[in-house]
């Protein structure tokens, strides 16, 4: 089965996001936001827990079916965890990627304490072909606001997304985010002028994602 880009506009998928990205066109959609599992087994202090945080299975695959629906000379960012880097970039450079900017989210809390304390999120700024230079550049140090995870154990907060998708993505153009979560990056598009496009696994956050995009 194949979708038609017009099919997906302004909808969530529920499944794998491997095999709903088979079923688009090619070249379909203008960017990439996302936040993928990091890899880590990560469980907060609730006991919900990420579905395939567990294992790298998906990484390779998921990273060459979204440079394969991404338009030509378009970017992606993707957020990644700082433990697993050397895989996530392997993975984007096996798919085609090019690293072309690096992103720090600062956060006003310490996420978790070891050696240091986790005070920010990073994401990669990844180039299809030779993506044009946008007219106002995103700071590569983005405020973090606390989203108090109510609806995802790792939800992002729009605001910080805003930027780079007004930046990154022309207006009315299609954002896809494959590991959409709550639906973030979803509202966020919409509020910036654009469609969107989310697919999720875990069908507690499908369900959340759709409410919050319904109401």
């Amino acid at each position: 089965m194949t979708f038609s880009t017009n099919q997906l506009r302004n909808s969530i998928q529920r499944g794998d996001c491997i095999e709903v990205m088979q079923a688009i066109p090619s070249r379909s959609v203008d960017f990439i936001l996302t936040d993928p599992p990091y890899l880590v087994r990560y469980k907060c202090r609730d006991g919900r827990s990420i579905m395939n945080d567990d294992n790298a299975e998906w990484l390779e695959p998921a990273a060459h079916e979204m440079y394969r629906v991404l338009n030509r000379d378009s970017l992606c960012v993707s957020f990644y965890g700082w433990t697993q880097t050397d895989r996530f970039i392997a993975a984007w450079r096996s798919a085609g990627f090019r690293i072309v900017g690096h992103i720090v989210f600062r956060k006003r809390y310490a996420s978790a304490k070891r050696f240091v304390s986790y005070t920010h999120e990073s994401a990669y700024v990844l180039a299809k072909g030779r993506p044009a230079l946008p007219e106002h550049p995103p700071a590569d140090v983005i405020d973090f606001p606390y989203s108090g995870n109510r609806l995802h154990p790792t939800q992002k907060p729009v605001m910080a997304l805003m930027p780079l998708i007004t930046a990154f993505c022309p207006e009315g153009g299609l954002v896809l985010d494959p590991f959409c979560g709550s639906g973030s990056t979803l509202v966020a598009a919409r509020q910036a002028g654009c469609d969107y496009l989310g697919i999720e696994l875990d069908h507690r956050y499908h369900r959340i994602a759709a409410r919050r995009l319904a109401a």
